[in-house]
């Protein structure tokens, strides 16, 4: 257990959390979130030990073990893969290497010998005779081959980093789990594994993920840091999204009576607890839905930006997009060929691929960016276009200007300042930030900023390339309200699950021999056996 006593953590006058108390129990998966800058990473850091509070406690039951997952990829450079994981069950490594140091000795006394036995009994004891071998299940399973295991940490990429030090974390099953943006450069089945890992671990996990389908999928509790205060709900992220608003709508409808709002919120309930066979952890998950009282589900202060596509300059009319043949390498390596397709309207595509170079190269190509590739495309004469390309520095680089000026060079229709205001004003920048200069801004700030653009540009095309990163959940979940609801066609490539799953209604995967185009859903594509058949033999 892990218990929190009156937390409070300060810079100055700054005030992140205070009076913080909360209970973590054992079993329980706590996703925590938060708006950019709210102190969630911060606080794992305070459980870990990394980071001093201001005032306050923090206690945990004796005798149990905590793993942290690393955010340095370069600590354990000197290390083979197979030792740093190893590592991260901290007395059975401290174990191993003085057994190895006192093997070692020339001048071996009884005394040694003595502390020998006392180290192999511990070590028997923690099943350390084991522990290679789960250390290299656990590797293979987050799909580091077993080539590289006894390589240096120092040989591999920044992914494969990433794997090794989510092993590091896992191994040993850790009494107390703390994972800070776990599925960040992971791939789709590595992700899939570490959402049925999780699930089914009796441990403590603390969990900080911008990913909803992920934050769905393991957590049974939600802690919301909000306004400096933290709280603790039942249930998973969408649980806690939508029963916020829905206890949102009842405050501001005051003409229900209340006992229609328990109703609704009793009906609400019962679906999520008929819903909840989606997880491994269903059971314990329904019957904690089904205790909850009323008086749990608050409404959220959380401010979502204002993220709407659907005014449109013209309708697109039946001719949407042609491609035919169309290829591109690069520096001599095909990222895709032969991809032809026709745009329905009202089509909305997931463009996948294992190369992510491919899928931006792909859209740098339909926007005109890119002009040296094979094949040709051609747009409808009705179409209008609006794109979020994944780097989006050339449009803030060299500016000096405020945000008012920089959002009114792309307003087609309306150039008046109180008009410009009150947009900046719907996607979050108020009052003295829309003066903000360009140079100064976050990456979420120039997301945000970019979705403003595309807009007023009031394009009956859209095309987006990882537009969630940077953002923080409010702002995707905006974002993929917004998707869902335009009108028009979308072309788009985003590692969110849950977006993609709810807006696309086909799925188009660029390979280096071809296409696969299917419309199905993105869950429908990652499960079926005949389209894995087809990817294999399109990558083989």
């Amino acid at each position: 257990m892990i218990n929190v006593s009156n937390l409070s953590l300060r810079y100055g006058k700054r005030v992140l959390f205070e009076d913080v108390n909360l209970k973590f129990t054992q079993g329980n998966c706590y996703g925590v979130i938060g708006a950019n800058g709210a102190g969630k990473s911060t606080f794992l850091k305070i459980i870990s030990g990394d980071v001093d509070q201001t005032t306050g406690s923090v206690s945990f039951t004796p005798g149990e073990r905590m793993a942290v997952l690393k955010q340095d990829h370069y600590a354990f450079d000197e290390y083979s893969v197979i030792e740093t994981v190893m590592m991260g069950h901290k007395e059975l490594y401290d174990i191993m290497k003085e057994k190895d140091a006192i093997y070692a000795k020339e001048d071996f006394t009884d005394a040694d010998g003595e502390r020998a036995g006392e180290l192999e009994s511990r070590f028997a004891e923690m099943d350390g005779w084991n522990a290679e071998s789960g250390a290299a299940t656990l590797l293979s399973n987050l799909g580091i081959d077993e080539s590289v295991h006894y390589k240096l940490l120092k040989e591999l990429d920044g992914n494969q980093k990433v794997r090794v030090l989510l092993a590091q974390a896992l191994f040993g099953n850790p009494d107390i789990l703390l994972l800070d943006e776990p599925t960040n450069d992971l791939d789709i089945n590595t992700i899939a594994w570490l959402e049925d890992f999780l699930a089914g671990y009796e441990a403590i996990v603390l969990v900080v993920s911008h990913d909803r389908h992920f934050l769905d999928s393991v957590c049974t509790h939600v802690v919301d840091i909000d306004f400096g205060k933290m709280n603790i709900y039942t249930g998973n992220y969408t649980f806690w999204y939508e029963s916020s608003q829905l206890a949102l709508k009842q405050r501001t409808d005051q003409n229900k009576k209340m006992e229609d709002k328990v109703k609704e919120l009793q009906e609400f309930i019962r679906r999520f607890s008929a819903n909840a066979s989606k997880s491994k952890q269903a059971t314990s998950r329904k019957k904690a839905l089904e205790k909850i009282n009323f008086e749990e589900i608050k409404p959220s202060n959380r401010k979502y930006p204002a993220i709407m596509f659907n005014t449109m300059a013209r309708e697109a009319g039946d001719q949407i997009l042609q491609v035919e043949k169309l290829g591109k390498s690069l520096n001599g390596e095909t990222l895709f060929k032969d991809v032809t397709f026709m745009v329905n309207k009202g089509d909305k595509i997931a463009v996948l691929s294992q190369n992510s170079l491919a899928t931006t190269a792909f859209y740098d190509v339909l926007t005109g960016r890119d002009q040296d590739h094979t094949g040709n495309f051609k747009w409808g004469i009705t179409i209008s276009i609006a794109d979020i390309p994944m780097d989006n520095s050339p449009y803030f680089e060299g500016k000096n200007e405020n945000l008012i000026d920089w959002l009114r060079e792309y307003s087609a229709t309306d150039k008046d300042e109180q008009f410009i205001r009150g947009f900046l004003g719907k996607m979050l920048f108020s009052g003295e930030e829309v003066l903000k200069k360009c140079s100064v801004l976050s990456g979420g700030e120039k997301m945000r900023c970019m979705f403003s653009r595309m807009m007023l540009q009031q394009a009956n095309m859209l095309l987006f390339d990882e537009p969630t990163n940077h953002l923080d959940l409010e702002s995707i979940t905006a974002l993929n309200n917004g998707m869902v609801d335009f009108r028009g066609s979308i072309l788009f490539t985003s590692r969110d699950h849950e977006l993609t799953q709810t807006v696309a209604n086909r799925i188009i995967e660029l390979t280096p021999s071809g296409i696969i185009d299917k419309l199905m859903s993105y869950d429908e594509y990652i499960n079926s056996d005949a389209v894995k058949e087809q990817r294999e033999a399109m990558y083989a």
